[in-house]
C-alpha cells in the first residue's frame, strides 16, 4: 500500500510510528472475520434479501474507513482492518449472487467479471491517489466511495429470482422489465419469468435446502466439489505472494535495467496491470467461455511462476540472467491471473447451483477463500525462511498446474447454458464413468 512507508514514517500522521507487526496483522485481520461472517453472510442474503445485504456491506466499508478518519493508534488501525474484513465477506458472498441473478444468460460471465473488475479499479484509484493527494485526503476520498455506494444502490431493485421466493411475482416481472429495458409484455420476458416460477416451485416440492440435502443429491455434490476445487485453485496459486514480492522484484530488476520505480509507482503499475487483464476478462469471457479462460490463464500463471521460481534459483548461484525477465514474469503472472484466473471461478461458482443452494455454497466457499488467503499472509514469511524464494514459486507454479489439469478434465463450460444443462452434462460425465467402470468389469469377467 501507498500509505505504508508513511504510517512508518516518524514524521507521518500516525501518534507513533506503525511497526512491521502491526502493518502485518493490519494485512490479514482483513482476511480473519470473513473466515466466520461468510457462512453468515449468505444466510442474510437469503432472508434479507440481496440488496440489503449489499447495503449493509457499504455501511460496514464507510465505518471501517471512519475509524481512521478519528484515530491512527495501532489498535484503530487494525480494528478498521477488522471491520472491512466483514465488508469483504458480504461483498465477496453478494455481490455475486447479485450479479448473477440480475444477469441474461448472454452478458452472465461478461457481468459476473465486472465484480473483479471494479475491485482491481479501485485498487488502481487508491494507488493513484495515494501518489498524489494528502494523507488525509485518501481517506475521505476512500471513506467517500462506500458512502455514496450506500445512497446510490438504494435505488437499485432486489433481485428478480429473490422476489419471486417471497411470493411478489408483479414486482418481480416489473423489475425484470426494468433490468432488460423492455416492456410487461415482452414475451422473452415473460418465459424468464415462467422459468424462475417453475425453479422455485419445484424448489417448494422437494425438502429444504441444508447441507444434507446439498451432500445428498450426488449431482449438486459434484457441483460443491467443483466449485471448491476450482476457487482453491485460485486461492492458493500464489498470487497474493506475488503481489507481495512484487517491489523486491523492481528492486533486482533496477540493478541491471536502470528500472527505477518509487514503491508508489511500483503499485500504480501493478495496479494498472491488473486493471487491464480484467477489462480483458469481461471482454472475452462470453466469447471463450468460462473453462478455457480459466485453463489458458492458470497455466499462464503457472509458467510465470515457474519462470520467477528459476529465475531466483538460478541468480542465487551467481548465474547471469536478464534483469527485465523477472519484470515481464510477474507482469504476465499479475495479467493472467487478473484476465481470468481470479474472475472467472466466481462465475462458475455462481452458475452452479440453485437460488435453494446458491448463497449456501457462495458463504462457505467465501469463508474457504479467506482462510486460506489468511493463512498465506501468515505463513509468507515462515515459507521464504524455511523453503527460500525459489521453492515458493515453483511450488505455486505446481499449483496452477493441477488446477490447469483439473480444470480440462472435469469442469464443465456453463456458457450460456441453464442450470439443467449444466446438470445434465455432470451426470452425463459420471454415467460415462460408471459405463467404463462396468466395461473394464465385463473385460475382466471374459478374461
Amino acid at each position: 500500500s501507498p500509505m505504508t512507508p508513511i504510517l512508518q514514517s516518524k514524521d507521518g500522521p500516525a501518534p507513533e510510528p506503525i511497526t512491521d507487526e502491526t502493518i502485518s496483522w493490519m494485512a490479514s485481520i482483513t482476511f480473519f472475520p470473513p473466515i466466520f461472517c461468510g457462512l453468515l453472510v449468505g444466510d442474510l442474503a437469503d432472508r434479507w434479501g440481496r440488496k440489503i445485504t449489499t447495503l449493509l456491506t457499504s455501511l460496514l466499508l464507510t465505518i471501517s474507513w471512519s475509524i481512521t478518519l478519528f484515530s491512527l493508534t495501532p489498535w484503530a488501525l487494525i480494528l478498521s482492518r477488522g471491520v472491512a474484513g466483514i465488508a469483504c465477506a458480504g461483498c465477496y458472498v453478494v455481490t455475486p449472487l447479485y450479479l448473477k441473478e440480475v444477469a441474461s444468460d448472454k452478458i452472465r460471465g461478461a457481468l459476473g467479471s465486472l465484480f473483479i473488475l471494479s475491485q482491481n479499479f479501485g485498487y488502481l484509484v487508491v494507488y493513484v491517489a495515494g501518489d498524489i493527494f494528502s494523507f488525509n485526503s485518501v481517506l475521505w476520498l476512500c471513506t467517500a466511495i462506500p458512502f455514496l455506494h450506500m445512497l446510490l444502490f438504494l435505488g437499485v431493485p432486489e433481485t428478480p429470482v429473490y422476489l419471486i421466493k417471497q411470493g411478489k411475482i408483479k414486482e418481480a416481472r416489473a423489475t425484470l422489465a426494468w433490468l432488460r429495458n423492455t416492456s410487461l409484455d415482452d414475451k422473452n420476458l415473460q418465459e424468464e419469468i415462467q422459468q424462475m416460477e417453475r425453479e422455485e416451485e419445484h424448489a417448494k416440492s422437494v425438502q429444504k435446502a441444508t447441507w444434507r440435502s446439498l451432500v445428498k443429491d450426488k449431482t449438486t455434490f459434484k457441483a460443491f466439489r467443483l466449485s471448491i476445487n476450482v476457487m482453491l485453485s485460485q486461492e492458493t496459486c500464489g498470487y497474493l505472494v506475488v503481489l507481495m514480492y512484487a517491489g523486491s522484484i523492481f528492486e533486482q530488476a533496477s540493478e541491471s535495467i536502470h528500472l527505477k520505480l518509487s514503491p508508489n509507482k511500483q503499485t500504480i503499475v501493478v495496479g494498472a496491470i491488473q486493471l487491464l487483464g480484467s477489462i480483458l476478462a469481461s471482454c472475452i469471457v462470453e466469447k471463450t467461455g468460462r473453462k478455457w479462460l480459466l485453463a489458458v490463464t492458470s497455466f499462464i500463471t503457472g509458467l510465470s511462476m515457474l519462470g520467477l521460481g528459476a529465475w531466483f534459483f538460478l541468480t542465487s548461484y551467481s548465474i547471469w540472467l536478464p534483469g527485465w525477465f523477472p519484470v515481464a514474469a510477474m507482469c504476465c503472472c499479475i495479467f493472467a491471473d487478473a484476465a481470468g484466473y481470479q474472475p472467472v471461478p466466481y462465475v462458475i461458482t455462481s452458475e452452479l447451483f440453485s437460488f435453494q443452494h446458491r448463497g449456501m455454497v457462495t458463504s462457505f466457499v467465501s469463508s474457504v477463500d479467506a482462510l486460506s488467503d489468511f493463512l498465506q499472509t501468515k505463513a509468507y514469511d515462515p515459507l521464504l525462511k524455511l523453503l527460500g524464494i525459489h521453492w515458493v514459486f515453483i511450488m505455486f507454479s505446481i499449483v496452477c498446474f493441477a488446477g490447469t489439469t483439473y480444470t480440462v478434465l472435469y469442469v464443465p463450460e456453463t456458457k450460456d447454458k441453464t442450470l439443467e444443462e449444466i446438470y445434465a452434462i455432470l451426470d452425463r460425465k459420471k454415467d460415462k464413468r460408471k459405463d467404463a467402470e462396468a466395461g473394464k468389469g465385463l473385460e475382466m469377467s471374459r478374461l
